[in-house]
């Protein structure tokens, strides 16, 4: 979230999407649907433009391997994405995204990308990440250490990098 407000690219959801990670997060038994609510809230106020509306007619005209992904790409063709970012890579395939002019993205690649092109920039809302967390609050190696088991090793190579930065 640190990084959308940047300015650095344009973050782009809807309320399906939102739905979608709310219910992954609430499998996990971990997290109370009003807290969630109330990041999804937070998140919709502070992106400018961020929510996508009016794709659902695109969504039985498109072809993926996952039918339930259609969503994301016709919200992507409506907000005239050029990429998609998702851990899914498989369902995403470059064939079909090709056709729209969008390509999939590992947030790994995406993050990394973010710190190459403006390691300032991408490193403060990082720092900002990072000391956002107060329970407990963390450290940089720790916080490092987080990104790292959520499949990020690029990003955590750059910002190594530039750890007096975070």
């Amino acid at each position: 979230m640190q990084l959308a407000l940047t300015d650095l690219f344009k973050a782009r959801w809807t309320d399906q999407i939102h739905e979608e990670w709310i219910e992954a997060l609430l499998r996990r038994d971990k997290y109370d649907r009003a807290v969630l609510e109330r990041t999804r809230a937070l998140m919709d106020a502070s992106v400018r433009d961020a929510k996508v509306s009016g794709y659902e007619g695109l969504i039985e005209a498109l072809v993926l391997p996952d039918p339930d992904d259609r969503h994301v790409l016709a919200a992507a063709i409506k907000a005239g994405a050029n990429a998609i970012v998702t851990f899914n890579l498989k369902d995403f395939p470059s064939d079909v995204l090709s056709n729209y002019g969008i390509e999939a993205i590992h947030p790994d690649e995406f993050v990394y990308y973010q710190i190459d092109l403006a390691p300032a920039i991408a490193c403060g809302a990082i720092k900002r990440q990072r000391e956002s967390l107060k329970n407990p609050p963390k450290e940089k190696d720790e916080f490092l250490a987080i990104l790292q088991k959520q499949q990020l090793p690029k990003t955590v190579s750059a910002l190594r990098t530039f750890i007096e930065l975070i």
